[in-house]
């Protein structure tokens, strides 16, 4: 990569890098599509760069392929290496094989087979995968390794400038297609495409607005800006995987500062409600990263409110999505569109006492109820309520449950009660005074539960337990343990030195109403 620091690319020097990308022997000029419903419902044209039609599904073979047609022919001749387990790994497999370069792939033993074997499908002959480590991480430590010690070139996702100028090419393709768009909405992860669009939008139209949109669990640029330096993040969420990057590349890093006007951040709920908006307006399935440009549109325009109809454009940016997956999407749309919301209450253990409870809703429709019976003369019910008007429309719910007498609790936006709680109504148990609760996201390989159960049943009873993984890399664990108060320092302690990712959850309204002794 590049010393940035010492020979930064001029803005010229970038417009002409991504003005001769030789990306269209394998990529293609997408379709920028108008979105009817979407634009209908925000009143304002919203425009989607379908990204997804690339042969990979993704940008990615732009900057991929872009770098390997840089290097000189000792290079190519010596091979080239990266580290990715998604996106970043077909593109560089599918370019390797059309320029007949060698390539190593280093990724995690936790990558789902389908990717293991696009990049496998992809690559063919040209490409060599390695299984290293169980994150990123190790995995890219290994291909650092394999460079240095085979001379292979590295091939960053992100932070090079010829990467940077192939996926450049989307700005260049946007501004031929519509050239009086107001504001693009780029999706971040280490930076590359904003960056990217941004050299060349704002060298030919300073006054369009570039705004990067990272999900709330993975804001590395944000906390740059915040900091006026790359910052690495403690750690990152797992829903949006295309963008689950800890810390924003130093080049990527420069050019958004010149470039990028505004950063804003949306919820794993939001960027499922922008799955289920680019579905209706196009039938294509985006994965989640893929939607997050869309998700930012509806988020901004709700922040800003505009008088004048606006030309707005999104990238459609991947759409590698695993099957199982829609399965949580369509769960979580609805909440992210406002139009759900979650409730937790305590209602008499009498007959009659579920009417009431739906009377005091109104005439709106219930998605979901949990509830088991309590013998104590009180139960916790979960219910899911469709809402009409958003915001407004829950604030009338929540006076109307006051006002009948029914005490409630507002589980909208608590992801314990969303990715667990609603499948273990009726788990509470009596006399356990010392249970306490904590979440867990494990690796999803063979072997990994049976660890976890090994390492901590073992020697600290095991009160609940909910294991959830959507055919990705990692999975969500809620737990219960019997710790008496004088223990916890122990066990957290040897959670440090086992290395599981873990937050206490004891003390979560959704574990109170319905799973505490």
């Amino acid at each position: 990569m590049t010393d940035t620091k010492t020979t930064p690319i001029s803005a010229d020097e970038y417009l002409r890098k991504i003005l001769l990308a030789p990306v269209y022997d394998v990529a293609r000029n997408t379709d920028l599509d108008f979105m009817p419903k979407l634009a209908e419902r925000l009143h304002h044209d919203i425009w989607l760069k379908r990204e997804d039609q690339q042969p990979v599904k993704s940008f990615k073979l732009r900057g991929a392929y872009n770098k390997l047609a840089s290097l000189s022919q000792e290079q190519r001749d010596l091979g080239v290496i990266a580290a990715s387990a998604g996106n970043h790994a077909q593109g560089l497999a599918m370019s390797a094989n059309k320029m007949q370069v060698k390539a190593t792939i280093v990724m995690p033993e936790t990558t789902p087979d389908i990717k293991v074997n696009a990049v496998r499908r992809f690559g063919g002959y040209w490409v060599n995968v390695v299984l290293h480590g169980k994150n990123f991480d190790a995995a890219s430590a290994e291909a650092s390794r394999l460079s240095a010690h085979h001379g292979l070139t590295m091939v960053h996702p992100f932070d090079d400038p010829d990467v940077i100028a192939g996926q450049g090419t989307i700005g260049k393709e946007l501004f031929d297609a519509k050239r009086d768009i107001d504001t693009i909405f780029i999706a971040v992860g280490g930076g590359g495409l904003v960056a990217g669009i941004g050299a060349y939008i704002k060298q030919l139209n300073p006054d369009v607005r570039i705004v990067a949109v990272e999900a709330e669990e993975s804001a590395c640029l944000k906390a740059a800006f915040e900091k006026g330096e790359q910052t690495t993040l403690d750690k990152v969420g797992i829903f949006a995987d295309g963008v689950a990057v800890r810390r924003i590349g130093a080049e990527t890093l420069r050019l958004c500062q010149q470039y990028v006007d505004e950063v804003i951040t949306v919820s794993s709920d939001e960027i499922c409600a922008a799955i289920k908006d680019i579905f209706d307006d196009t039938r294509a399935i985006a994965e989640p990263a893929g939607a997050i440009s869309v998700a930012g549109i509806k988020k901004w325009l709700a922040d800003n409110p505009q008088t004048e109809r606006q030309q707005l454009a999104g990238i459609l940016c991947g759409a590698n999505i695993n099957f199982h997956t829609l399965r949580y999407v369509s769960e979580r749309c609805e909440l992210g569109e406002g139009r759900e919301a979650i409730i937790a209450a305590t209602i008499p253990e009498q007959k009659g006492a579920f009417r009431e409870f739906c009377a005091a809703l109104g005439d709106r429709t219930i998605t979901e109820f949990n509830y088991r019976y309590c013998p104590k003369g009180e139960a916790s019910v979960y219910a899911g309520v469709r809402l009409r008007r958003g915001e407004d429309e829950l604030q009338e719910v929540f006076s109307s449950l006051t006002d009948e007498g029914i005490n409630w609790f507002d589980l909208t936006d608590n992801e314990v009660a969303k990715q667990h709680v609603r499948y273990m109504v009726g788990g509470r148990v009596d006399d356990l005074p010392n249970e306490r609760l904590y979440s867990f996201v494990l690796p999803a390989l063979p072997g990994a539960l049976d660890s976890f159960l090994n390492t901590l049943g073992g020697l600290w009873n095991i009160t609940l337990f909910h294991y959830r993984n959507h055919d990705a890399a990692d999975a969500m664990v809620l737990a219960g343990f019997d710790i008496k108060d004088d223990e916890k320092a122990e066990f957290e302690k040897h959670l440090q030195t086992v290395g599981y990712k873990f937050e206490e959850e004891t003390d979560n309204p959704a574990y109170r109403f319905f799973l505490k002794s």
